[in-house]
């Protein structure tokens, strides 16, 4: 509270300086004059992690003055919450002035900008995002401040709360794997398959879904599990093949730009591994090109800045995919992979040594994939095999290497049938 108290004091103190009528023995130009007059606030600038400066007045065709009036309403909107102790979330902050935010968007970079500023999480404003993150599998329990408990069950998500309300969680024991797709389509089938206690799959599941780019708690709730789950417990993304798809993948993994100040809580540190889908394994997997989709000017545009990182934040090999999405000029869902069947994915024998994926694998998963409306003998599935060891210790930071193999034949174990 006091942060936004000395910032809004900055402003009126600014304000009341610039309309005091200047001493007549002050030999100052009119240039002078208005610089003094002028008020300048600064914020944290998120995108370069030094500063910017709102000025007032300036030459703006819109007018300037409205960046500085949603400013100070959303500081007096912060201000009204933390002093009635109501928690508001930014949909809430947009509806309470429409007229000036103009757009959701406005909100979201002010309050973000004014924790970075504050050096603060949003929740020390007492502001919170919807969630919309969703979570499936009974071997999780979530503790609320409130008292209450959230049992996720196997048959449906539940929806992830925000960390503020949450005080603990519960993981049964025989939990061994997490499992995080990116599509709520993909997500709600596999619930109905029951994927996350299946009885061909040793071993309780989570399965997440962001719906897309994931908010704060679906976020917050991932860096708890990669915190706290044993190394050995493997934890797995499935995204689209293409620059948006592994940007989501990179967020939970590395974290955003726009939210670095708070990368530390959130990012899950490299301990989630890229299950695909992979832009290299179209041909081999007899994928038809005439099936994948053209890549657009929005996907070069992203592809071509995600390139420009570094290694810390996005692996050599993740570039390697992006450049060949960029040469081949096509991308895909997560649904193309309904159309390759075991015959054709023969490829994967050596999974782990061409992608060098490093999954601990005490329980055997498998993968497959097949139309829903006829599972069919014709569905792909890949197998974690424990028994595979290469014995090297640098690529196993998580125990074993899980090898992927291919798997045919009655009683095929489900895993991912998307699809």
């Amino acid at each position: 509270m006091d942060n936004i108290e000395n910032l809004v004091l900055s402003f009126l103190t600014q304000l009341v300086d610039g309309s005091t009528p200047p001493d007549t023995s002050e030999n100052l130009s009119a240039q002078q004059r208005r610089a003094k007059s002028k008020i300048q606030l600064q914020l944290a600038n998120r995108a370069t992690g030094s500063s910017k400066t709102l000025t007032y007045p300036k030459k703006c065709p819109t007018g300037s003055a409205r960046p500085l009036a949603q400013l100070l309403r959303v500081l007096d909107l912060a201000h009204e919450a933390i002093i009635e102790d109501m928690p508001m979330t930014k949909r809430d902050m947009f509806y309470n002035d429409v007229q000036l935010f103009k757009s959701q968007r406005t909100v979201d970079t002010l309050v973000d900008d004014l924790a970075a500023t504050f050096d603060l999480d949003r929740s020390s404003l007492n502001i919170r995002a919807s969630s919309k993150g969703l979570i499936c599998g009974s071997g999780l329990t979530i503790h609320l401040i409130s008292g209450e408990t959230i049992q996720a069950t196997d048959t449906e998500g539940a929806l992830i709360p925000v960390g503020e309300d949450i005080d603990s969680f519960s993981l049964d024991e025989d939990v061994g794997w997490v499992l995080i797709v990116e599509k709520e389509a993909v997500f709600q089938t596999l619930c109905r398959l029951c994927i996350t206690h299946h009885v061909d799959i040793p071993g309780r599941g989570l399965l997440i879904t962001g719906k897309g780019y994931p908010d704060i708690a679906t976020r917050h709730l991932v860096k708890t599990l990669s915190d706290c789950l044993p190394s050995e417990v493997p934890i797995a993304a499935l995204v689209d093949a293409d620059p948006y798809g592994l940007d989501i993948l990179s967020v939970y993994n590395y974290g955003s730009k726009a939210l670095q100040h708070e990368n530390e809580r959130l990012a899950a540190g490299g301990r989630i591994e890229w299950l695909g889908i992979w832009s290299s394994e179209f041909s081999k997997l007899g994928i038809d090109k005439d099936k994948l989709l053209p890549i657009s000017k929005a996907d070069e545009k992203k592809a071509l800045a995600m390139l420009g990182r570094s290694k810390d934040i996005l692996p050599s090999k993740w570039k390697k995919e992006l450049v060949h999405m960029l040469f081949n000029r096509r991308k895909a869902e997560i649904e193309i992979l309904a159309t390759v069947n075991a015959s054709e994915a023969s490829c994967l024998l050596d999974h782990d040594q061409e992608k060098d994926i490093n999954v601990d694998v005490d329980m055997r998963s498998s993968i497959a994939t097949a139309d829903m409306s006829d599972p069919g003998p014709g569905a792909m599935s890949m197998m974690m095999d424990t028994d595979s060891d290469d014995g090297d210790d640098q690529q196993l930071r998580q125990g074993k290497r899980g090898c992927w193999r291919s798997h045919e034949g009655p009683g095929m174990p489900v895993f991912l049938r998307a699809l």
